[in-house]
């Protein structure tokens, strides 16, 4: 039977070359495997046991040297992983990576698992599992805003928010119990304005969270806006130029767009997901059809949608596409956008002009 080693070893870095990578060792035989391994250039009574130092040296393999490193040491339990652990800072050629790597692994270690470090750090009790979710996010974080929001994540500020929450609930869960043991006694042990107020209190707190995960989502993935309207009003052309590239294929043709086309862009650090749809109309194409429906899935998904109506439209036609949009998006802010107005610059974005919208949607004139 083979006993996997305890010892687990991974790049730390992005794959490919480039100019460092680092290679992370954690687990029981750590430092033995690095003094089989790295030749320190000063030499140094139990440098392998001093932590938090930068040793540099060579990597040494059947008695050639691989590279010219730096090797951290980092003791249990005050590391990532709560094990002791090392991290090699060596040249990113792909041939030095695995040259060190099949070292490591030759000396007693194993290539990790995919999250396997973050799993550890996690299984000894160094960070929760908010914490380590939070972890990933940090690394696929892509503004400051989902930086920020993983950052506070990775401090604790949810798992504190729900170990308090679980206290006032132990409370109220206690008080109950307590009235219900005695419930036959003429004696009120639990005062009813406190289980007033707590109850109070434990629904403005979940209710805080909930809305806190929505908007989590939407700065980790993106804020979706769904660009929607007849054929032939520009959603296209508008997608290209906020993206600023031909993302979307443009025609006079009607129905050119038939399926969903989407593509983020970064606006004061918040990423925005921009969806362009396919054109809302009665059609007999059954490629068309499906694309319509999709329409419809995407308003049901997005944040915010923009409304696009060509600017010579009639009042009644414009109703008609607000009212289609309307009774699928509820109460979803909409923006009515009016375009091609270099060509009827009379167009008018007075509000009062569209009773279908409401307090919090807006009128804006545009020419893509």
């Amino acid at each position: 039977m083979i006993v996997e080693s305890n010892t687990i070893c991974a790049i730390a870095t992005a794959q490919g070359k480039g100019a460092i990578a680092v290679i992370r060792i954690s687990g029981e035989m750590t430092k033995e495997i690095i003094l089989r391994t790295f030749k320190p250039y000063k030499q140094v009574t139990d440098w392998q046991n001093v932590g938090y130092k930068i040793h540099y040296g060579e990597i040494i393999k059947n008695g050639e040297t691989v590279d010219s490193v730096l090797v951290s040491i980092f003791n249990a339990p005050n590391s990532y992983t709560g094990e002791d652990s090392a991290e090699i800072s060596c040249h990113a050629s792909v041939f030095i990576q695995q040259e060190i790597l099949d070292l490591l692994i030759q000396n007693g270690a194993r290539l990790a698992h995919p999250g396997e470090f973050t799993q550890r750090a996690f299984l000894n009790r160094k960070m929760d599992l908010s914490q380590a979710e939070a972890v990933a996010d940090l690394i696929a974080s892509t503004s400051a805003s989902s930086h920020h929001l993983a950052m506070s994540q990775m401090k604790g500020g949810y798992a504190k928010e729900l170990k308090d929450l679980r206290e006032v609930l132990l409370k109220f869960l206690s008080l109950l119990e307590l009235e219900l043991d005695f419930s036959e006694e003429d004696v009120e042990f639990a005062d009813r304005k406190e289980l007033l107020t707590l109850c109070t209190d434990l629904t403005t707190r979940v209710e805080k969270l909930v809305s806190s995960f929505k908007l989590g989502n939407a700065i980790k993935l993106g804020i979706p806006v769904c660009i929607v309207g007849e054929p032939n009003v520009g959603k296209s052309t508008l997608l290209n130029a906020i993206l600023n590239e031909d993302k979307a294929i443009v025609s006079d043709i009607p129905g050119t767009t038939r399926d969903a086309i989407e593509d983020t862009i970064i606006l004061h650090d918040i990423t925005f997901r921009f969806i362009d749809t396919a054109g809302i109309r009665n059609t007999e194409n059954e490629i068309e059809k499906i694309g319509i429906q999709k329409t419809f899935e995407n308003i049901d998904k997005a944040t915010y949608i923009l409304v696009l109506v060509d600017a010579s439209s009639k009042p009644s036609e414009i109703s008609k596409t607000l009212a289609d949009v309307k009774k699928r998006a509820g109460d979803k802010k909409l923006f009515l956008v009016l375009t091609k107005t270099d060509l009827y610059a009379s167009a008018t974005t007075d509000k009062s002009t569209f009773p279908e919208l409401s307090e919090d949607d807006e009128v804006v004139a545009i020419s893509a």
